[in-house]
C-alpha cells in the first residue's frame, strides 16, 4: 500500500497549502472589516446625513408633509384666516424649494456612503466565494485522485484474480481476437 500512502501525503500537502493560502484570505478580509469606520466612528455630518435620508425616506414624513400641504391649501384657498400666500401658492413653492435645496446633498451623502459599504460587503462576497470555489475544486481534484487509485487497485486485482484462476485450472486463458481480413 505505499503508492496509497503516497497518495495521501500528497494530497494532505495540497490541502495544507491551500488551507494555509485561505487563512492568509480570510485574515486580510478580516482585517479589512475591522479598519472599516462602525457606526460609532462616523462623523457627526455622515451621522446627520444618515438621519435626515431615513427621516425623508419614511412614511411618517410623507403623511405629516401631505398632512401639512393640505391644511396650508385650505386655510389660503378657503380664506378662513387672511390668505398669507393666495393661489399660485408662491411662498409654499419656495418652502418646498428650500427643503429639496437642503435635502438633496444630504440624501446623496447618505447614499454615497451606503454604497461605499456595499462595494465592500461584495468584495468580501467575491472573496468568499472564490474561497468556496477552491474548496470545491480541491474536493473534485480530491475525489478524481481517489476514483484513479480505486480504478487502479481494482484493475490490479482483477488481474491477479484472473492469474490465479489461471493457474488453479479453472479458467482457459484467453483467446487472442481473431481479426477479420
Amino acid at each position: 500500500m505505499g503508492p496509497l500512502h503516497n497518495l495521501r501525503h500528497e494530497l494532505a500537502d495540497a490541502e495544507s497549502r491551500l488551507l494555509g493560502e485561505l487563512r492568509q484570505t480570510r485574515r486580510r478580509v478580516r482585517g479589512r472589516e475591522l479598519a472599516e469606520p462602525t457606526t460609532s466612528d462616523l462623523t457627526i455630518g455622515q451621522k446627520i446625513a444618515d438621519v435626515v435620508a431615513a427621516t425623508m425616506g419614511s412614511w411618517r414624513f410623507i403623511i405629516i408633509q401631505t398632512t401639512i400641504l393640505v391644511v396650508w391649501i385650505v386655510l389660503n384657498v378657503t380664506a378662513f384666516v387672511q390668505r398669507w400666500d393666495p393661489y399660485p401658492f408662491i411662498l409654499l413653492n419656495l418652502a418646498l424649494s428650500f427643503q429639496a435645496a437642503y435635502a438633496a446633498p444630504f440624501i446623496m451623502m447618505s447614499q454615497n456612503r451606503q454604497q461605499d459599504v456595499d462595494r465592500k460587503q461584495a468584495d468580501s462576497d467575491h472573496q468568499v466565494n472564490i474561497k468556496a470555489e477552491l474548496e470545491i475544486e480541491l474536493l473534485h481534484q480530491k475525489i478524481d485522485q481517489l476514483r484513479e487509485t480505486e480504478v487502479m487497485y481494482l484493475t490490479k486485482a482483477v488481474s491477479e484474480l484472473s492469474e490465479l484462476l489461471r493457474r488453479s485450472g479453472l479458467c482457459a486463458p484467453a483467446a487472442p481476437p481473431e481479426l477479420d481480413s
